[in-house]
């Protein structure tokens, strides 16, 4: 390959000194010649590789079955390797053309190196951007921060790519250079502090399995409450449920406190957990002639006359004087009520019966007690598991008044004003 180049830039010099040409007129005609010939070679090569380079790798992309072809393809990555090939050509080539131009040729030398090691790891660029939407579509990697994992591969490589250039260009030894990066590595760490907190950040996200693509976030402090759908080496994207995107700094997702809904996804059903608050004056002990009304209700009639049963075997054991409902056992309307919604919910299709599923009372407030739904609906889709709660409550605030109770609410204006 030397003999041929230096027989093929070094004729026209040795023709122009036989011809008795003076010897730098014959060095600067036969430079303007040698770069004529070289760039119509260098473009002929080019054009030829990428033709067979792109035409190959396309048809090589149609039979296979696999996708990975297809994007080098999208990448484009045969057409900067033929970008290489021509550059390595002329790269070998400027000795030999510029041997009279000692000056230049140290130059042009570092100049097409430079645009070489640029290119290379162009190159690799384009293999991993290839390589990670590869992993994207497949479903074992969908959800992992493949774009971490490149984004410090050519952090990497960019790093190492500089300190050749710089090297290359300064005709520095790169064993110095590196000792010499090693000197300032603190000030480096604050310049790409980010970067390395990012780096960590996604490595502790990715090996904890804290966040996957497509997962339903939400982080208050960000503002973010919708589906990741991006995560990479600085920031975490999320689509949230009004169709605008949060950034997120990936290192808040182990410095910061975020819901992650993943497990509720996967689980076998979505809570519900809510409340209506009963006003304390409206509870009461139950008659025995206000029973029979009670039995009406279809949920409830067979557990009374159990309950009621147990009750009176319960006082007249224990010698109660019921002249006074305090004394002894008594049911109250509260507790029917709460009875009651436990047998609808225990009957109502939308909820998990495997899953817990209880109606209680909480700790009393100034605005009354509240009665709490906890259950599970076996539909998680947003919009459907809205319409089961919904549709609840609606039976619940309906039923309210069939136990004489009251729900507490706040009087508007209108009211005071009639009630004075």
């Amino acid at each position: 390959m030397l003999k041929f180049t230096e027989k093929l830039f070094g004729w026209c010099y040795k023709l122009l000194m036989k011809l008795d040409f003076n010897e730098t007129i014959a060095a600067y005609l036969s430079l303007v010649v040698n770069i004529a010939i070289l760039c119509f070679i260098a473009y002929s090569v080019y054009v030829v590789f990428r033709f067979i380079l792109v035409t190959i790798m396309a048809i090589v992309a149609k039979k296979t079955k696999t996708r990975f072809d297809d994007l080098l393809v999208s990448n484009q990555t045969a057409k900067y390797i033929s970008h290489l090939i021509p550059l390595v050509f002329i790269y070998k080539s400027v000795p030999i053309i510029l041997k009279h131009f000692i000056y230049w040729e140290g130059i042009f030398g570092r100049l097409v190196a430079v645009y070489i090691i640029l290119l290379v790891l162009w190159i690799i660029r384009s293999i991993l951007n290839a390589l990670r939407d590869h992993l994207k579509n497949i479903q074992e990697y969908s959800d992992k921060p493949i774009d971490s994992y490149v984004q410090v591969i050519m952090i990497v490589l960019w790093i190492l790519g500089v300190v050749v250039i710089v090297a290359k260009i300064f005709d520095i030894n790169t064993d110095t250079l590196v000792k010499t990066l090693g000197a300032v590595s603190a000030v480096l760490i604050l310049i790409f502090r980010d970067t390395i907190l990012g780096f960590v950040a996604s490595v502790q996200v990715s090996v904890n399995d804290m966040v996957r693509i497509g997962d339903w976030i939400t982080m208050d402090k960000f503002g973010a409450d919708g589906d990741v759908i991006e995560i990479n080496l600085a920031t975490v994207k999320v689509r949230n449920f009004d169709n605008t995107t949060t950034t997120i700094p990936t290192y808040s997702l182990i410095s910061d406190s975020f819901r992650n809904w993943r497990g509720m996804i996967n689980s076998d059903g979505r809570r519900i957990k809510r409340h209506v608050l009963i006003k304390t004056s409206s509870i009461r002990f139950i008659q025995e002639e206000d029973l029979e009304g009670f039995k009406k209700i279809q949920l409830l009639k067979t557990y009374i006359e159990k309950k009621q049963s147990d009750i009176n075997k319960h006082n007249q054991m224990h010698a109660i004087d019921k002249s006074i409902p305090i004394n002894g056992r008594n049911l109250t309307n509260f507790g029917l009520f709460r009875k009651y919604l436990t047998k609808y919910l225990e009957n109502y299709p939308g909820l998990n019966k495997d899953m817990t599923l209880l109606c209680r009372h909480l700790q009393p407030t100034a605005h009354g007690i509240p009665l709490e739904i906890y259950a599970f609906s076996t539909d998680k889709r947003f919009v459907n598991h809205e319409y089961i709660m919904s549709d609840i409550f609606d039976h619940i605030i309906a039923s309210v008044s069939y136990f004489n109770l009251e729900i507490f609410e706040i009087p508007s204006n209108k009211n005071a004003v009639s009630e004075a």
